[in-house]
């Protein structure tokens, strides 16, 4: 094996590894054979790079920020949530019995029967948003901070690409049969969204 092909194994190798570190269930099927050619290799590291069609600045680990930061990020948050949906129930007559509760950083939103139960919740230990939602199911959120300023950001659930904001407007528009608003909350838009560019 030539040194210059070594170099591009080992070198690719680490990439690969890295990359699957935002996703520990997500394992290669099979091991990088030792006589592979660059072609191959490209194709591998093409075919293995998840979330292959996001923002590159999607994958600064939460775990940078710092608790304090990120204890203020969730409480904006939360807080503004809790508002917004006050607001959603005072204004939607047709809901049954709904209801909205929040302490120490979990916040319950029940809209009655058939639309079930929201709860969104922090998780210290994990630096992230859990959500369960009666129509998608439970989902994990991390902040994507600003590389200009980490108080500035947005919730992303990183299977699927969707944002927190994103996931509550569709769903709970669709409960209350009117579009709602949730991208005027702090913490609720991609970066590009507000400045015309990634963040």
């Amino acid at each position: 094996m030539s040194h210059v092909l070594r170099q591009t194994i080992t070198r690719w190798t680490r990439l690969l590894t890295c990359s699957h570190r935002f996703n520990p269930g997500h394992v290669i099927a099979s091991p990088i054979p030792a006589n592979s050619t660059i072609k191959q290799l490209q194709y591998t590291m093409h075919q293995h790079r998840p979330y292959s069609s996001m923002n590159p600045n999607d994958f600064i680990a939460t775990s940078l920020i710092d608790s304090v930061t990120f204890v203020a990020v969730c409480s904006d948050t939360l807080e503004s949530l809790v508002d917004y949906f006050e607001q959603i129930i005072d204004e939607t007559s047709t809901l049954k019995n709904p209801d909205v509760t929040y302490g120490d950083g979990v916040l319950t939103v029940s809209f009655g029967e058939p639309y079930g139960t929201y709860v969104i919740n922090r998780q210290l230990p994990n630096r992230q948003i859990w959500l369960s939602s009666p129509t998608s199911g439970p989902k994990r959120y991390d902040f994507i901070p600003d590389k200009r300023t980490v108080n500035e950001g947005y919730w992303l659930y990183r299977h699927d690409g969707v944002t927190l904001h994103e996931l509550l407007q569709q769903e709970i528009s669709a409960i209350v049969g009117r579009k709602l608003d949730f991208f005027a909350l702090p913490h609720s838009q991609r970066l590009q969204d507000k400045n015309g560019r990634d963040g």
